[in-house]
């Protein structure tokens, strides 16, 4: 089962009625339209025709295509023949984001030393919806069978780093996000029942940690800790992760965690 994941097609969360009784009058339908274009582009989608486009994202093929269009000329989508892709131009989106949190480029040679010294991978991410966002990382093996880089995805109720900040949640909020996700059960330790997964995202937030031993992919153990800010908000989550054949749960409490701690206490100094 592939781990992976592109991007998701959000149109959905961006186009749906909320359900608010006074929607947000300065709500842009027709940006919104396009966000969900672009977000419909991913890994196992690079490229895609405007019947494609208005498939995947449920739109009009006459909107889709003025969309495509658009985006064309701006200079963020490029046209092959039928064929629509993303330009590089669209990488100027992610590194506004991390131009605009300086704490991140901060981060980065701090993860890098603790990495060296403990020989395991280490990273940092944002949570979205269900799903974290990776938004620095500094490999040191690849133990998953899937390439991790910054811009990527994974499910947040199977990942340390996504449990640590669900915990930062109220009650309701986690319920709600719970029951909008399909449980997948990416290996035999995969926890699937909704009140055990609820259970243990509020377990960690008491402890201030979450590990999470072979749950989301065989043989990979990793340990999280949240980033948090003068408010006491989690402003995102670091964690060290390494081969369940390596590193015990033990050495992963006694070693890696007072580590990790004095890490993201240094990290959260950068945080404005």
């Amino acid at each position: 089962m592939s781990i992976g994941r592109e991007a998701p097609n959000t149109h959905g969360a961006v186009l749906q009625n909320t359900g608010d009784p006074e929607p947000d009058r300065e709500f842009m339908v027709t940006l919104a339209k396009g966000l969900a274009v672009l977000s419909a582009f991913g890994k196992e989608r690079t490229s895609m025709t405007l019947s494609e486009a208005a498939a995947l994202t449920g739109l009009s093929r006459a909107t889709a295509r003025r969309i495509l269009r658009t985006l064309v000329h701006t200079g963020y989508v490029e046209q092959n023949d039928r064929q629509f892709s993303l330009s590089p131009n669209i990488l100027r989106l992610g590194f506004a984001y991390l131009a605009t949190h300086s704490w991140i480029e901060r981060a980065v040679p701090l993860m890098r030393e603790l990495s060296d010294r403990l020989r395991d991978s280490t990273s940092v991410c944002i949570l979205q919806g269900t799903e974290i966002i990776y938004v620095a990382r500094v490999p040191t093996r690849r133990i998953m069978s899937v390439v991790l880089a910054v811009g990527s995805r994974l499910p947040a109720f199977h990942t340390s780093m996504g449990r640590v900040l669900l915990g930062f949640l109220d009650d309701c909020e986690i319920w709600r996000r719970l029951k909008s996700i399909q449980i997948e059960p990416y290996t035999h330790y995969t926890i699937t029942d909704l009140q055990a997964l609820f259970d243990r995202v509020r377990d960690d937030h008491e402890r201030g940690f979450s590990m999470v031993d072979e749950e989301l992919e065989r043989g990979l153990r990793s340990i999280a800790v949240p980033i948090v800010d003068r408010q006491g908000q989690a402003v995102a989550a670091i964690n060290l992760s390494t081969h369940a054949s390596r590193t015990t749960r033990n050495e992963m409490r006694d070693t890696f965690l007072p580590a990790l701690k004095e890490l993201a206490g240094q990290i959260a100094q950068f945080v404005g």
